[in-house]
């Protein structure tokens, strides 16, 4: 009275062999897809078809990076660049910069850009180092009087997809976010063959999916952690 009869169907061992083998073959195609899955490069629009006037530039990245959005930076569709970023870690305190947003805007400004430069250093901290800055551009946006209807976002290419969504959660949705991203170097292209790229791709791809699915800011006026908001930033 409990129990049933029933033919359950089950892969002969040449069948569980062609099972493992698409298996492979999907696992494969996704494994050397990932570092371009994670890239996105898709400027903003604007509400006028015209793109965004304001481009935020990651200041952690390296000078190599930072040097591949010069030609965005030239083109002269953008009227303003703000970097960001937090303090510094320095073993010995001999930076001379002591933040990375002051270090990417001297950077930049070194290479003879025409359109101003306005670093945005955020408060230090531990986590969630993106989502501070991208909240301190937010403050000085409010503070400034400078509408952020629209803005391009510059970053490392496998970091891109994740810095959007960011971006996003603590812009707000009045605000259209685009993404220009630096090119993947070739260890994270090659992510498989090397403990760096693996770690770099692999990596995005967990924070990628933790920030999508457990990343809940809170509402305007707290941080992340459910503090007071970052201290004003302040600028050169």
């Amino acid at each position: 009275m409990l129990f049933r009869r029933r033919e359950v169907l089950l892969p002969t061992p040449t069948g569980w062999l062609l099972l493992l083998a698409c298996v492979a073959i999907a696992a494969t195609l996704l494994g050397r897809a990932l570092p371009d899955l994670l890239t996105v490069d898709e400027p903003a629009h604007g509400p006028d078809g015209r793109g965004a006037k304001t481009l935020v530039v990651e200041g952690w990245l390296d000078a190599r990076d930072l040097d591949r959005a010069l030609p965005a930076i030239r083109s002269g569709r953008y009227q303003r660049v703000l970097t960001t970023g937090g303090p510094i870690e320095s073993w010995n305190d001999v930076s001379e910069w002591k933040t990375y947003a002051d270090r990417a805007a001297a950077h930049l400004a070194s290479r003879g850009i025409g359109t101003p430069i306005r670093a945005i250093p955020a408060p230090p901290t531990q986590q969630d180092r993106t989502y501070r800055s991208a909240f301190s551009i937010r403050e000085w946006a409010a503070d400034a009087g400078v509408g952020l209807d629209v803005i391009d976002l510059y970053t490392a290419g496998i970091h891109a997809r994740r810095s959007r969504t960011v971006y996003r959660l603590a812009l707000g949705p009045g605000v259209e976010v685009g993404v220009l991203s630096a090119a993947i170097p070739d260890e994270q292209r090659h992510w498989w063959s090397g403990s760096r790229g693996a770690k770099a791709v692999l990596g995005e791809v967990l924070s990628l999916a933790w920030t999508t699915c457990c990343f809940w800011p809170a509402t305007p006026g707290h941080d992340a952690d459910g503090s007071t908001p970052p201290s004003k930033s302040t600028a050169p």
